[in-house]
């Protein structure tokens, strides 16, 4: 998966690498994150949610807005520090326009990728995974919607129609150096 780029070079940057579940968010991630170059962080935003073990309420239900909220606010804090400290920092995980916000004070320069494959693309990926993952077709296909109407950030929006893992990892290396997915600052 290397040969697109031999180096990654975004020291003090940040990645939100996004989109439904079964996008591939977290097969890129990793391989963004083993290409030499600056030091890199690759956070899971799943990891954050684990690590609330009572009382945590499943992120994509409409009751769990306020702990989603907190959990967003946390990963933000994390993402400022590796950032700071000249990482380049990759967060993968379902960091929709909704969440944005907390992420929006960072001075860091913020490339936002909305990985968007087709639906029933997605669906079959997260009911092949097995295990305690999300499989229920009906929390995806509505993430999925979620992610397909993004209002002004449409920009950011990266169709993945049939894509192998290492074309989509050569879609985001190409996207992060084009500098045309930063996030504006508010």
């Amino acid at each position: 998966m290397h040969e697109m780029a031999e180096r990654l070079e975004f020291g003090g940057q940040i990645l939100i690498l996004t989109g439904p579940p079964g996008a591939g968010k977290t097969t890129t991630a990793s391989a963004l994150a083993a290409i030499p170059g600056s030091s890199k962080v690759h956070l899971h935003s799943d990891d954050f949610w684990h690590f609330i073990k009572h009382g945590c309420i499943p992120p994509y239900l409409a009751e769990a807005h306020e702990q989603n909220s907190v959990v967003m606010h946390a990963l933000a804090k994390v993402v400022r520090t590796f950032a700071e400290a000249g990482y380049f920092v990759i967060l993968d995980g379902i960091v929709g326009p909704w969440f944005l916000q907390p992420f929006q004070s960072i001075e860091a320069p913020i490339h936002y990728v909305v990985l968007l494959p087709p639906p029933e693309t997605a669906v079959r990926r997260c009911q092949g995974r097995g295990g305690s993952t999300l499989t229920d077709a009906g929390p995806i296909v509505d993430l999925h919607r979620q992610f397909s109407t993004l209002g002004g950030l449409d920009k950011h929006a990266m169709r993945i129609d049939g894509d192998n893992p290492t074309e989509v990892l050569a879609k985001v290396i190409g996207a992060i150096g084009s500098m045309e997915y930063l996030l504006e600052r508010t």
